[in-house]
């Protein structure tokens, strides 16, 4: 049984994104014999502990090294973190393996790994690229995984090819995707009425973008995109800043003022009704302007039974077959994304046959019960 494995989980984030609700996933399986060690305290402690997931706090001084930082940058970090592994040394040794699942994870759990004598396994949810990761980070974190790891696994082909360029051993790595409870998209219709009637949304085309307000993640795209589209196409940004983004926040209300889009824009910020709110959009956007290493947000969509239209790269491409499943654009063109916009407004019908082929073959593809199986046969084999 590989549930018998005991594992030492490790992460770098005190809040919840993507590689996070992921970990939730992996490490239900394993947690009455396992830890998750975070280097942050905050909302996603929470969430572990809701979930009955033995966690704890490792450090509560934040590790000041960037994705883009420099390597003297690194070196002057090297001082926070060095009370950190041996902390994750001596927690190690009472664990059968290290599962790191974000890039400072990797390098706190590579080194903790040596010295514990205790197998890593590195969970790869991004895209080690130039546009993601600053030359001395893509270095370091193959050149760990390629000496250290015992096995790589990517969240997809993107990821994995990626890792492999930058000089990875393609022989390490495995390509898993994330997996996803569809009885969580499974929405009542009477609330979806209620949401519809209290954001205002009766008799609108509500378009759906969920993600962080970020430059990359391209809501702005979508906001040249809705000016190019019939007045009854209203867009929903649900999510917010985080990281010091909050100048963007700002230019998007004044691309919105100076578009004279005012009325058809609302911000909901944080919210906690994703599945039901997805529901209640007729299109989700995923209009990020470079490569997302994997793309929860297209599958959450699928699950939800709502057509989705993501930019042409990276993890999109392996989700989305273009007219079958979903709808794919060129990246930042607004003019593209208008265009589908507005065939699905106006083709309802083949819409919603995308919507439902996409939902039948989520399911089958990204169930989390079958996913964490690939994941335990995966482990089994390495380390019986």
């Amino acid at each position: 049984m590989t549930n018998m494995l005991k594992i030492l989980f490790l992460d770098q984030s005190g809040k919840p994104g993507g590689a996070e609700l992921c970990l939730i996933d992996i490490a239900k399986p394993y947690r009455d014999r396992s830890l998750v060690g975070l280097f942050a305290d905050g909302s996603f402690k929470t969430l572990l502990q809701e979930n009955k997931i033995p966690v704890e706090v490792l450090t509560n001084q934040s590790i000041s090294v960037k994705k883009d930082s420099s390597f003297f940058l690194g070196l002057n970090s090297l001082k926070q973190i060095i009370p950190l592994i041996i902390k994750v040394v001596k927690i190690a040794r009472g664990y059968d393996l290290i599962y790191a699942n974000t890039q400072k994870a990797l390098v706190i759990g590579a080194i903790a790994s040596f010295f514990a004598r205790r197998p890593l396994v590195y969970h790869l949810h991004d895209i080690l690229s130039k546009e993601h990761f600053s030359l001395t980070n893509r270095w370091i974190a193959v050149n760990l995984a390629n000496h250290l790891a015992s096995v790589v696994i990517a969240n997809s082909q993107a990821s994995q090819t990626a890792f492999i360029e930058a000089g990875g051993r393609k022989e390490l790595t495995t390509v898993i995707y994330n997996g996803f409870e569809p009885k969580i998209y499974q929405t009542d219709e009477s609330d979806i009425r209620q949401l519809q009637q209290e954001l205002g949304l009766v008799g609108k085309f509500v378009v759906g973008h969920f993600s962080r307000l970020s430059p990359w993640k391209g809501q702005h795209i979508l906001i040249d995109a809705l000016a190019q589209s019939p007045p009854q196409v209203t867009v929903l940004l649900v999510g917010d800043a985080l990281f010091g983004e909050q100048d963007y926040v700002q230019q998007l209300h004044r691309q919105i003022r100076v578009l004279g889009l005012e009325k058809r824009v609302k911000f909901l910020g944080f919210r906690s009704d994703i599945p039901q709110l997805m529901a209640a959009c007729d299109l989700v956007a995923h209009t990020s302007t470079f490569a997302e290493p994997f793309g929860r947000v297209i599958v959450e969509a699928m699950l939800c039974g709502t057509p989705v239209i993501a930019s042409k790269a990276g993890g999109a491409m392996e989700l989305i077959k273009p007219g079958i499943n979903g709808f794919l654009f060129q990246p930042g063109d607004s003019q593209e994304l208008a265009q589908v916009i507005t065939a699905c407004l106006h083709q309802r019908h083949n819409s919603a046959t995308i919507a439902h082929n996409a939902r039948k073959m989520a399911i089958q593809r990204f169930n989390v019960s079958n996913i964490n199986q690939q994941i335990a046969q995966l482990l089994s084999s390495k380390f019986r």
